[in-house]
Parts: C-alpha cells; structure tokens; sequence
C-alpha cells in the first residue's frame, strides 16, 4: 500500500521541538507528539523482510500504537468493526444523529475536557433514552453507538457525538419490537430542547461541585454570577441536534462507522505542503456547498489545532447504550432478533486480539489486503529475515506495524 507523503509526523520532526520549548503542554500532549514522532521508525524496533522470489527488502517498523496517531487506526478500526458486524439487526433502518454543542460551551470544554466531554455523552444518552421511552413518541428503548468527535475541518475545537441508532427499539416491557415510521427517527426540536436542558443543568451541578476550572480569557467564570450571566444566551438559542436520512442497509453502516469510530483530528493524506514554517491542508467547506479547499497555518498553529483533540488519558470516545450496552448486549440482541424473526449468522463477542495472531493474518482477514505479497513482484512473498532492536531512548509503548 501507498503511504502518503507528507505526514503530520513531518510536521512535529520539523517544529515540535520549538513548539514545546515556548509551550506549557499537558503530559497526554507531551506522550502523542513523541509517538507520533517515532511511529514506525527505526527507534521503535521492528523487523527486516525480503521477497522470496526477487529479492526486494523492506523494513517493517513497529507502530506507536496511540489512538491519536494518523498512521496506528486501520488495524484497531478493521477489528472493531468486525465486531460491530454481528451486532447490526438486517432488516431495520439506522439512522445518523450528531448532538453539538454552542461555540460558548466549546470554549469551556476546551479548559475541562473530561468533565464536559463526559457531560456531553450523558446529557446525549438521557436525551435519546428519555424521548424514545416516551409513548407518545416510540415507547421503546433504543441502542445506539455514539462516537465523540472534537475537531471541524479546519481542526479549530468543535465537539460533538455521532450517533448511530435503528430506527426502532424493544417495547419497555420486552414483548416486541418497536419500529419508528419509515424515513423518521424521533422530533429533532425535542431532542434539541432536552439536550439543552439536561446538558446545562449537569454543567450548572458541575461548577456547584467546582469541578470546573478556568483560566485565561474565561478566568472571570470563576465567579458564579459571571458563570450564569455567560449561560445565560446559550439557554435562549436552539442547540444543533440533526438527524440524516437512514442508511440504505448494514453494510453502509458499516462503511460509516468506518469512517468515523477511528478517525483522529486530521488524516496524513489531506496534508498538502509543509515548507517555510507553513502546513498547507486540504479542507472541505460547509458553508460552501461542501467545496475542497487548501488552508495554510503556521506550523505552530497547525501543531497547536492538532493538540486541542488530545483526549485525556483513559477517557473512552466510543460508548455503547441501551440494548447495546456491554452489560446486556448478548441477552438483548439475541431478544430483538428473536422479535424481529431474524437468525444470527455471527456469534457476538470481543474483536479478535491481534496479539493472539500475526498482524498480518488479521490485517487481511479483516480487510482483504495482503501485507505479505510483495510491493515489486507481485508474486512472491516477504519473509522476516532479521530483527531491528528498539532503541532503548524510545519512549514506552509501541506494538506491532
């Protein structure tokens, strides 16, 4: 396969070092800029491979494994979705639901990203949990996946949840499924409307709680007449909550949650140009009838964008709800295809490990795509011929290519 070019690696070999000496980064920016700079180098180890029939070697590097890397996700994402493969009911619509919050409230995620990320995700949760329990609206509960996103386009911070739910759900007291109407999921003004309250509410109980923090230009919310007189707008304006037209079956599912789950904040292939201090990117422009576009940043800026999508450590952006939460998922699937008159061709279960198996058997199994035929021949196949020992500076971590 062909690697991209230029790479945001590039980037952070060029001027991460500066970056860091006039920047006060926290420890989870600090471990992403040193993986993604020695993400399959020879600094992580590896191994040296040969065609058996030509001849042609290649070096085959150890990945950093970080999940905001852009060259460490096609492995980890082709076995999530095999996973999710048992999972989806065949003959039910799914549909696509993003919850966004106000530019005013991005400003204070940005300053308290476990906190609100985490409110974010509840407040997302209830919203659909509570509206879809409703009789008047489907009296059923859903299941659902909901994928945090941090970033826009042009990777300034622009949190929101990708949700994908069937349109439909299990009667409250289990006897039947519930199907929404064709082409409909649930109101989307209601759901706006809940979502606002719910998320503002839990925000108001975190700052009681002084979970919240503030620094810089929103110092002053550490006062709680300025923290209300600042949710005072955003209490008045309609929150973004849209739903898209369903999927037209499983496997476009399938196809967009492989776009999504696994995405980092930028991908390798959208850089265009990196030269005198400037990275120059491919964007596509809502606001202008989806057009591409190039944008130039300085490269301080660019890493500066890059490293406002840090997770903090241990936080999951991928949940799983309802009947498709880990504690009742095999049970309650197993009812709605039971409901649905459906027969599951997949046992349900964990993605396959690729520490159980050769990286390569599992790359191909989940994707097709040969890592052992080789690049120059076509024919012939690359065998492992000589180990290349880490360097033992490297920082820790790192796993297979």
């Amino acid at each position: 396969m062909l690697r991209p070019r230029l790479e945001v690696a590039d980037v952070v070999r060029s001027y991460g070092a500066a970056y860091q000496a006039t920047h006060a980064l926290t420890g989870a920016q600090q471990r992403v800029l040193r993986a993604i700079t020695h993400c399959r180098t020879a600094a992580l180890g590896g191994h040296l491979e040969r065609c058996d029939a030509c001849g042609h070697e290649r070096p085959a590097y150890n990945s950093c494994v970080n999940r905001h890397c852009p060259k460490c996700q096609a492995l980890a994402k082709a076995a999530w979705l095999d996973a999710r493969r048992a999972e989806l009911l065949d003959t039910v619509e799914y549909f696509h639901v993003v919850f966004t919050v106000p530019e005013a409230i991005a400003a204070i995620a940005s300053q308290n990203k476990a906190v609100v990320y985490g409110i974010l995700f509840r407040a997302t949760a209830d919203t659909l949990r509570i509206i879809a329990a409703d009789p008047q609206h489907l009296g059923a509960e859903l299941g659902f996946i909901a994928v945090l996103h941090t970033w826009g386009q042009t990777l300034l911070h622009h949190p929101h949840l990708h949700c994908v739910v069937p349109g439909g759900g299990l009667a409250l007291d289990g006897r039947q499924w519930i199907p929404c109407r064709p082409g409909f999921f649930l109101p989307v003004r209601v759901l706006s409307r809940l979502f606002r309250r719910l998320f503002l509410t839990e925000l108001q109980a975190a700052f009681d709680r002084r979970q919240l923090h503030f620094g810089g230009p929103l110092d002053a919310l550490q006062d709680p007449a300025a923290f209300a007189a600042y949710l005072a707008p955003v209490r008045q304006v309609e929150w973004v909550v849209y739903a898209k037209p369903p999927f037209g079956g499983p496997a476009q599912v399938l196809e967009y949650l492989g776009r999504y789950t696994h995405r980092v904040a930028i991908a390798n292939q959208r850089l265009v140009a990196i030269e005198e201090g400037q990275v120059r990117f491919q964007y596509k422009d809502y606001r202008d009838h989806d057009r591409q576009k190039t944008m130039a940043l300085d490269a301080h800026e660019f890493i500066r964008r890059f490293l406002l999508h840090v997770l903090p450590g241990g936080f999951h952006r991928i949940r799983h709800y309802g009947f498709l939460g880990a504690r009742f998922r095999v049970v309650k699937l197993a009812l709605c295809r039971q409901l649905l008159g459906l027969v599951s061709a997949l046992p349900l279960g964990g993605p396959p490990s690729p520490g159980r198996r050769d990286y390569r058997d599992v790359y191909e199994a989940l994707t097709g795509v040969s890592l052992r035929v080789c690049p120059v021949c076509q024919h012939g196949q690359m065998v492992r011929v000589a180990t290349v020992p880490r360097d033992p500076r490297a920082p820790p971590g790192g796993g297979i290519r």
